[in-house]
């Protein structure tokens, strides 16, 4: 347990230092927003681009891994709306909010560092595939169903627009188009531009876990224990297993992927939760559950490595 120790316990401290420059006043919050508008913007797209040009496309696009994800994902997400619905009799817009939280992971910030670390390069496919997942199924649909319940006047279709011209900008979506496309084609970047490319992806992981310690400086959770223990115990616990239950039910796919796709649902919920809550007046539940998810997400995913580990689905290099 001590060696898994060794190759998370790092990742986490680079939170730490994140979290200690802020409240050290080196830096501030909107100084540490925007660096995490380069690593959204910049860096992880860097990212994707570099791994799906790389290798050979049907070495990226894994469809038995896409299914067991999405799926999985897609089950925690309706579980965790029926939940805030029925049984904590939330609104519709809340209970879309805290399914999110269950189901979408924070796959470029804190998935991918500690997944890169473990697995080597077949993290970052993972990744690609997850943000996939999470930009074309869980959160579209986990706001559209909050537009809903907001606009209840407004038709479906002006609901599935907004959401699509807001897909249509994000960074990582351009990405992996682009990636695709010079995949298919063929075309090779020039060299210099390659170059730039291949430094933005390298300053990816570091600066990633950076920006999610320095967000949480500041946060605080008290008095919602009820909401957030719920949806901390989502995402942290039934998301992997749902996602570990469909791996092992659908055909057997590359072992390393498997346990890719186990650390990455056991991240902690997307850094920009809180901005989704306030835009629904949920935005002290939704900070407070980030702080909380993140800090545990550091048990939770030594545990993962290291049962996974014990379980040979793959060697650590």
């Amino acid at each position: 347990m001590l060696e898994i120790f060794g190759i998370t316990l790092p990742l986490f401290l680079l939170i730490g230092i994140g979290y200690l420059t802020v409240h050290a006043r080196i830096i501030d919050k909107p100084q540490v927003r925007g660096i995490g508008v380069f690593v959204m913007h910049c860096a992880l797209p860097a990212l994707i681009i570099r791994a799906l040009i790389s290798r050979p496309l049907e070495e990226t696009f894994n469809l038995v891994y896409v299914l067991a994800y999405g799926v999985g994902s897609l089950i925690v997400f309706l579980g965790g709306l029926a939940m805030a619905r029925l049984y904590r009799r939330q609104p519709l817009d809340a209970s879309a909010l805290y399914a999110l939280g269950m189901a979408a992971a924070n796959s470029g910030f804190v998935g991918y560092p500690v997944a890169a670390m473990v697995l080597g390069s077949s993290a970052v496919i993972a990744m690609a595939l997850n943000m996939l997942i999470e930009n074309l199924l869980i959160i579209p649909l986990a706001l559209a169903l909050a537009e809903a319940s907001n606009q209840r006047g407004a038709k479906l279709r002006t609901i599935i627009a907004r959401s699509a011209r807001q897909l249509i900008r994000n960074p990582i979506i351009i990405a992996i188009l682009f990636g695709t496309t010079l995949a298919i084609s063929g075309i090779e970047l020039p060299s210099p531009l390659f170059k730039v490319i291949d430094m933005l992806a390298s300053a990816a992981p570091p600066t990633a876990l950076f920006v999610i310690g320095g967000t949480l400086y500041g946060l605080r959770a008290r008095g919602m224990a009820g909401e957030v223990s719920q949806i901390t115990f989502g995402k942290l616990v039934i998301h992997p297993l749902a996602v570990l239950a469909m791996f092992l039910l659908l055909p057997e796919t590359d072992p390393v992927l498997t346990a890719a796709g186990v650390l990455f649902a056991c991240a902690p919920m997307l850094s920009v939760y809180p901005i989704f809550g306030q835009r629904y007046n949920l935005g002290e539940i939704t900070a407070a559950t980030l702080m909380v998810t993140t800090l545990l997400s550091f048990a939770t995913m030594s545990i993962a490595v290291w049962a996974l580990q014990g379980s040979g689905l793959f060697a650590f290099s």
